[in-house]
């Protein structure tokens, strides 16, 4: 979940290291750090807790100029608090080697205990103190950096990615990976390290992912791979679709805001190149065979968190148009459960980052298994697509904020996509369904941004309810997992509690949640294309309202039915059933950012969270 970032060249390597990380603390804030090869030949470190305008802060008081080799890190906390001891970079070798993590060693106990038998002394609480020390002791027995890194990370167990420099070697970072993100920055005369391309894309676009178990060494003309043997390892290289300007607020309040509001682009171009004189194709998924696809007969998707639920939403498509069972489930219980699996299963792993570990590790499961992969994702060359049968990339761009907008919608709308192809494979989506559903696309862009532009509304309504301790939410069908999606962004964002259940479930135990005053957001079906689910929700906004709540009902334009029940009503456009989700979602995005705003809180950086959790 930590940011990285490594730098080799000629430039102000502080400002370099200082940019990356500007990008990547959205990856974590409990602290930040960097270490350089400084003026006298020596090893600089500066760091502090807190978030990067802490080290900015530092950095001021006690500035440090260098030219040539340095890393970086912004840290999710895992091993030891957030405080300045345990923030990164540690250092090893007397001083003479920094080193930097993202990940957890899980034997680190094992390995601290080794040093400390040796006479080393360890000032910090964390894993990454311990690999330092080693690294610098063997680096003291074997005089070869690169030697005492692969001597190391072949002893280390759990998730890495590590990134070192020496002083008696500048002009040089090496780097490893295990189950955690590595990329590499290619530039003219420089070169970069990084937990992903935002720690480069400012001076270059050219990148290379690094694959499982790979070393990469970095120096400012050469970029070198092997694996942990030391064996020469190719590697392709591939261009960043965005460039920095798309990770920049671009005059927003906010990256959430921001990213609300690029959803109607973010659908748009998910959806592009994928509809083929009316009917959609993926090409991932044709190269996968046509026989294979009619072949599989359940689908599992896989996914956390936010993802989960737009699995949720995803398969009440996919089981309509495509007439295959589907069931969704969270990544960090799949593998433990001890899944029925066989070769006509189709298991579909959703991930904004690409490297969540929790999927990472379903998806791994599946692959041993003999399991078809699919891969929704919004990151180029990540781990999770580059592992899977077939990627589907949802070309959302960068998304900054921990709490998920577009990336949302975008894999709602990627499933979909998945779904409409299967169907047309197998024969069981009929040419009028398939049209129509290709329409509501063409339309669907237009039609967010008349939901975008309830944000006035919805920022009132926020603001009236600043003091609220407690929302519920309220969906049927597709709408539930919407519901969850709702509840999920409040206590991300604004820190209350907040609950999304099937409006069926009420009356089974939560309407004693119901007391006077209580807000409860209800997701109204459409009564032209869902008129038996409008009319029972209907009457669930009847029950609440009987028992004193304050009901804020989200309507399609010329639902009339709900207005003697409701407190407050928020219209959207037309949308057919299945569509309804990527519009209403967007008022819950809305009413969490300004109900955060107006809590007085940081919505971009969330406390305690960070935007890819790359640790099990």
């Amino acid at each position: 979940m930590c940011g990285i970032v490594g730098y080799v060249g000629p430039n102000d390597t502080v400002e370099a290291l200082l940019n990356g990380l500007r990008r990547l603390e959205y990856r974590g804030y409990d602290s930040a750090g960097i270490a350089v090869v400084d003026e006298t030949g020596g090893i600089s470190v500066r760091k502090r807790s807190g978030k990067l305008a802490r080290l900015e802060e530092l950095l001021a008081e006690n500035p440090v100029s260098a030219t040539g080799t340095g890393i970086g890190h912004t840290r999710w906390a895992t091993h030891g608090g957030p405080t300045d001891v345990n923030a990164h970079p540690h250092l090893g070798d007397d001083g003479k080697l920094a080193l930097i993590h993202n990940g957890i060693v899980e034997n680190f106990a094992e390995l601290r205990a080794e040093l400390e038998a040796d006479g080393v002394e360890l000032v910090s609480e964390t894993d990454t103190e311990v690999v330092a020390k080693l690294v610098g002791r063997e680096v003291a027995e074997t005089g070869d950096l690169e030697t005492a890194f692969r001597n190391v990370v072949k002893r280390l167990h759990g998730t890495f990615t590590l990134l070192a420099m020496h002083r008696d070697e500048p002009g040089k970072v090496v780097s490893a990976r295990h189950h955690s993100p590595l990329v590499v920055g290619l530039g003219d005369g420089e070169n970069f390290l990084g937990s992903d391309v935002a720690a480069f894309v400012s001076a270059t676009r050219r990148a290379v992912a690094v694959d499982e178990d790979n070393i990469a060494v970095i120096t400012p003309e050469e970029v070198r791979i092997t694996d942990f043997d030391g064996n020469p390892v190719e590697y392709s290289e591939f261009e960043v679709e965005w460039d920095a300007d798309a990770a920049d607020k671009g005059g927003w309040s906010s990256f959430m805001a921001k990213e609300i509001n690029e959803q109607p682009e973010a659908v748009e171009n998910t959806v592009r190149g994928r509809v083929v004189d009316g009917l959609v194709d993926i090409p991932e998924l044709s190269a996968l065979g046509d026989d294979r696809l009619r072949e599989i007969d359940r689908i599992i998707i896989i996914a956390c968190g936010t993802a989960s639920y737009a699995g949720q939403v995803g398969s009440y498509a996919i089981e309509q148009w495509a007439r295959i069972p589907v069931e969704v489930q969270l990544s960090h219980e799949f593998r433990y459960r001890d899944p029925v699996l066989s070769d006509r299963t189709m298991v579909i792993s959703v991930s904004q980052s690409g490297e969540t570990m929790d999927t990472l590790m379903a998806v791994k499961y599946a692959i041993e298994r003999g399991v078809t992969t699919v891969s929704v994702c919004n990151t180029q060359s990540a781990t999770i697509p580059r592992e899977s049968d077939a990627a589907v990339y949802t070309h959302a761009g960068p998304e900054v904020a921990v709490a998920s907008t577009k990336a949302f919608t975008a894999q709602i709308t990627a499933l979909y996509l998945i779904g409409l192809h299967l169907g047309r494979v197998r024969g069981t989506l009929s040419a009028e369904a398939s049209a129509e559903a290709v329409q509501q696309f063409a339309e669907l862009p237009e039609k967010m941004r008349e939901a975008v532009a309830t944000h006035e509304q919805i920022a009132q309504l926020a603001h009236w309810m600043a003091d609220t301790r407690s929302v519920l939410f309220l969906g049927r069908h597709v709408g539930y997992p919407i519901a969850l999606e709702g509840a999920l962004k409040l206590k991300e964002i604004a820190y209350i509690h907040a609950e999304g259940f099937a409006a069926g479930e009420l009356k089974h135990g939560p309407i004693a949640l119901i007391d006077h005053g209580q807000p409860v957001f209800v997701l109204v079906p459409s009564p032209r294309t869902a008129p038996l689910m409008h009319s029972k929700v209907v009457s669930n906004i009847q029950e609440i309202r009987a028992r004193g709540a304050r009901v804020i009902a989200i309507v399609e334009v010329g639902d009339t039915a709900v207005l003697p029940y409701a407190d407050d009503v928020i219209r959207l456009p037309l949308a057919d059933a299945l569509f309804e989700p990527l519009l209403e979602v967007v008022p819950l995005q809305w009413f969490a950012l300004e109900l955060s705003t107006a809590k007085g809180l940081d919505v971009d950086q969330p406390r305690n969270l960070a935007k890819s959790v790359t640790v099990e």
